[in-house]
């Protein structure tokens, strides 16, 4: 790999990176408030690239075929060059394939954020009928407070559905606190008017109540709350996937 296919990798790179960050794509990955790192770490990558490449077409030739030798001969050359290429791996997914957000399948393999040994304490509910309310928040109120301040009130979730361990559908919503590595999923049950019939990671805005009911998460054998539905339509995928 010489100076200019290792500048054209990092400009194919870079590039990836600056359209996934002045896009959406980037919030499937990392939290919203990274945009700006994101950028300008892209940006760097292809100035980078602009300027070995500018650097490389204005030496004479014969110059650059003797530093591509050099480097060549040191014995390095050959695994350089395959790590090297490999950079080209991410540009590539993210430009052709964009992988989607984590969904139903994280869900089953991580056990809910919500331990239970929190120590919050909860404000009432503001005004509002249905009150919209985060998964986290719902399931904090649910589980720590009891359901103290949630009461009887009507609620608004959004959230999408994910196999329970029974088989039943329950609702997901993945938490993160930089980005999609760290990603722990909230979960609460369904009872009542409770959609059947729709595959795993369908996004739903249900409006319920709380209810008393509780489940066991089967990967972190903790408690999960319920919800007691009352409506529900699909909708389609949010901007912002993560809480």
């Amino acid at each position: 790999m010489n100076r200019q296919a290792q500048a054209v990798v990092l400009l194919l790179l870079g590039g990836s990176v600056l359209k996934a960050s002045v896009t959406d794509v980037y919030l499937r990955y990392v939290r919203e408030g990274l945009r700006p790192f994101l950028i300008a770490a892209a940006a760097l990558l292809v100035a980078a690239a602009v300027m070995t490449l500018w650097y490389e077409l204005r030496r004479p030739a014969d110059h650059r075929h003797d530093h591509d030798r050099s480097e060549d001969d040191d014995g390095h050359g050959e695994h350089g060059a395959r790590i090297g290429w490999l950079l080209i791996l991410p540009a590539v997914g993210l430009l052709l394939i964009a992988p989607p957000a984590l969904g139903s399948y994280a869900v089953n393999q991580a056990g809910t954020a919500l331990t239970g040994d929190e120590t919050d304490h909860y404000p009432p509910l503001p005004p509002g009928d249905p009150v919209p309310l985060s998964m986290l928040d719902y399931a904090g109120r649910a589980i720590i407070d009891d359901g103290y301040t949630l009461g009887d009130r009507r609620v608004r979730i959004v959230a999408f559905t994910a196999p329970g361990a029974d088989g039943a559908p329950i609702l997901a919503r993945m938490v993160l606190s930089c980005c999609a590595a760290d990603g722990r999923p909230i979960k609460v049950g369904m009872a009542g008017d409770v959609p059947t019939g729709l595959p795993p990671d369908t996004w739903l805005e249900v409006v319920g109540r709380y209810t008393t009911q509780r489940g066991t998460d089967p990967v972190s054998d903790v408690d999960i709350p319920y919800v007691r539905i009352e409506s529900w339509q699909r909708i389609p995928p949010p901007k912002q996937p993560y809480e």
